[in-house]
């Protein structure tokens, strides 16, 4: 495909949903192959990471930027969700990235739009008990973004453990003919994990915010040491968040990382889940931990 990528140095911005399918159909009549990194814009080095992958895997990277909004509850941050679009586009043509789809919400979603794509018991808790409805919005922005460009692949962070969990199984539940990739959590120095919300905190907040981190160690480290009861590493990791006068505690669980079932006892592969608040701004995540 390289003398395809030198008629393509210039990156497109698409705005409507027929100009999206006729841009990817036309690359995949030429057997192009397309990696897709969808975003809600707002776009940091966790960001670059997943647009990385996608340069590494396929001919062509599209990014989709659309702050969704079936998947905000009425009073959540919609309306103070972090955009960006200037400095995104900036980091979208360094990065390599052929194609920017930029859809209106009135483009996505219709006055006469009705339908709802719901996985069902991957999210029913944890990040769906906390933002009843949010899950639904995932999934039906997911399906029609994957409908639209019917990418080979799609990149997703793990930062964002229970979503991952969630597309996995709406693509093979749905037989979507898109591959989903699933890319490690990237990280500051001080462990906490790169998030769009992080530039809402204060400085005190920030600081505080590395409690997440901490607790994730703290957990994975007791494991690792021989941990194997799931209520002393809980009773544990919540100590050190408590300690926090800024953190409340959302959610806490050790769960399966295929079914996210909370376990009772340590064996084998398990996932640490988090979830806090920080003043008005709510973080997520999570670490991986194979009992030894």
């Amino acid at each position: 495909m390289d003398a395809w990528r030198r008629l393509s140095a210039l990156m497109r911005r698409i705005q409507t949903v027929n100009a999206m399918r006729t841009w990817s159909r036309g690359l995949q009549r030429k057997g192009v192959t397309i990696g897709l990194v969808p975003t809600m814009g707002a776009l940091h080095e966790g960001h670059r990471s997943l647009i990385r992958a996608a340069r590494l895997a396929c001919d062509a990277v599209a990014v989709s930027i659309f702050v969704n909004p079936l998947q905000f509850g009425p009073l959540e941050d919609f309306d103070r969700y972090p955009r960006s679009l200037a400095q995104d586009l900036r980091i979208c043509r360094s990065a390599g990235v052929d194609t920017v789809f930029i859809p209106r919400a009135q483009e996505m979603y219709p006055a006469d739009f009705e339908t709802v794509v719901s996985v069902q018991r991957l999210t029913r808790r944890y990040e769906g008990l906390s933002r009843p409805g949010h899950f639904g919005g995932v999934t039906t922005v997911v399906t029609k973004l994957l409908n639209i460009i019917r990418p080979d692949k799609a990149f997703f962070g793990q930062k964002d453990y229970q979503q991952a969990v969630v597309v996995e199984r709406l693509a093979k539940d749905l037989d979507l003919d898109t591959e989903i990739v699933v890319r490690p959590t990237v990280r500051e120095p001080d462990g906490l994990a790169l998030s769009s919300r992080n530039r809402h905190l204060s400085p005190e907040e920030r600081k505080a915010a590395t409690v997440l981190y901490r607790a994730l160690s703290e957990g994975r480290e007791l494991i690792r040491a021989g941990e194997r009861s799931v209520r002393k590493v809980e009773a544990a990791m919540t100590r050190l968040i408590r300690a926090e006068p800024v953190v409340r505690l959302d959610y806490l669980a050790v769960v399966d990382p295929i079914t996210l079932d909370e376990v009772r006892s340590v064996r084998g592969r398990v996932v640490l889940l988090l979830a806090v608040w920080i003043g008005e701004t709510r973080l997520i995540d999570n670490l991986i931990v194979t009992a030894r």
